[in-house]
């Protein structure tokens, strides 16, 4: 439930700066990392988006949903994304990268179980899942940020390729 109070919050990179700057460097550490792995840049957007579902936070979907338009995804795909179990538009390897996504996002509903885990890694090696499990965790920590100084959606632009 949304509150419509309108009070001022505090703004982490002007108040703390040196933190703000050690999270971007995770940021771009775990980017880093899935680019050596080999995971897809379209498949991190989607772990992005869908763990900021599952989180509510609207300023990291509007963010990542134009960055995956930019990249090239589909609006088919992007809005079924909060049903993808339901649809036939993702792969093996997309559906075991959300479901771990998932499950690192809901540790708190029964930790990341056996199974998933056992998915990922079929189609997984250690190091993708390791980008993966970076990913996820990176972004649930911006959503947390974001939806703590709540950071207002609708201006975010992607960059120029």
């Amino acid at each position: 439930m949304s509150e419509n109070v309108s009070l001022s919050r505090v703004a982490l990179k002007k108040i703390t700066p040196d933190v703000s700057s050690a999270m971007g460097s995770l940021h771009a550490a775990a980017a880093s990392a899935a680019q050596d792995a080999k995971v897809e840049p379209e498949l991190l957007e989607l772990i992005r988006i869908r763990a900021s579902q599952i989180n509510g936070c609207a300023f990291c979907i509007d963010m990542h949903t134009k960055d995956a338009r930019a990249a090239g995804e589909t609006e088919q795909r992007l809005y079924a994304l909060n049903a993808w179990r339901e649809t036939p538009f993702f792969t093996e390897r997309e559906r075991a990268a959300l479901a771990l996504a998932e499950a690192v996002t809901l540790v708190h509903d029964g930790r990341v179980p056996d199974a998933v885990y056992a998915e990922a890694a079929d189609v997984f090696d250690e190091t993708q899942i390791a980008a993966l499990i970076w990913a996820a965790t990176v972004i649930n920590a911006y959503n947390r940020i974001a939806i703590a100084t709540r950071m207002v959606p609708g201006n975010y632009q992607p960059a120029k390729k």
